[in-house]
């Protein structure tokens, strides 16, 4: 049985944990393994960096955020992910490299053919599957400030930063409409839920 990358995108405030334990659930049946992995993070290495990129005390310039993303995700795909294919697990990834090109180059303004080759040479490897829920930018902030705590260096970001990720998310899954499932994520949860459900049984039904 041949390994599966499936990841979840989304804004701040998308609902991404809830639709992560179902996604979990319908991969695993049948007994197969599933990793599930976060961005930044997913390794000591990764988690150590990602306490730099989020920290609100950083002031990182843009190709420093980048670089410092890539070296988490290069490490996170060859101590975690590719093992995991190797042995025919799901990988099921909050967050990959479409994060890059959403927050980076959308957010940022970073030139995307620096990021897409930094996916080609420190990545490697792209998703089968990809969830983008989407969400109003205004709606998604009021969400995730209602879940408490102190807001990190990204999250501190203003309105119009987080308009440009969700443009470039969204232009990313009109590019590659195979490979993308847009899920309505103004939607109650539980209706998100289902939806991203069915989607990957779909999905998953037309590779059997």
């Amino acid at each position: 049985m041949p390994g599966l990358l499936v990841t979840i995108e989304g804004g701040e405030g998308a609902g991404k944990s809830t639709v992560r334990e179902a996604l979990r659930d319908v991969l695993a049946e049948g007994g197969r393994e599933v990793v599930c992995t976060r961005e930044p993070g997913g390794t000591p290495e990764g988690e150590a960096i990602r306490e730099l990129l989020l920290s609100p005390g950083q002031h990182l310039v843009a190709e420093a955020e980048l670089l410092l993303m890539f070296a988490a995700r290069a490490q996170l795909v060859r101590q975690v992910i590719r093992p995991a294919l190797a042995r025919g697990a799901a990988v099921l990834a909050d967050r990959f490299t479409d994060a890059s090109f959403a927050y980076q180059g959308g957010g940022r303004g970073l030139d995307t053919g620096h990021i897409a080759e930094l996916e080609r040479w420190a990545a490697g490897i792209r998703p089968d599957l990809t969830f983008l829920l989407d969400v109003g930018v205004a709606q998604g902030l009021e969400r995730a400030r209602a879940r408490g705590g102190d807001p990190d260096r990204i999250e501190l970001e203003r309105e119009e930063f987080f308009e440009r990720v969700r443009a470039a998310y969204l232009a990313r899954a009109r590019a590659e409409p195979a490979r993308f499932r847009v899920i309505d994520a103004s939607q109650p949860a539980d209706v998100v839920r289902d939806q991203a459900v069915a989607a990957l049984r779909a999905w998953l039904g037309g590779r059997a």
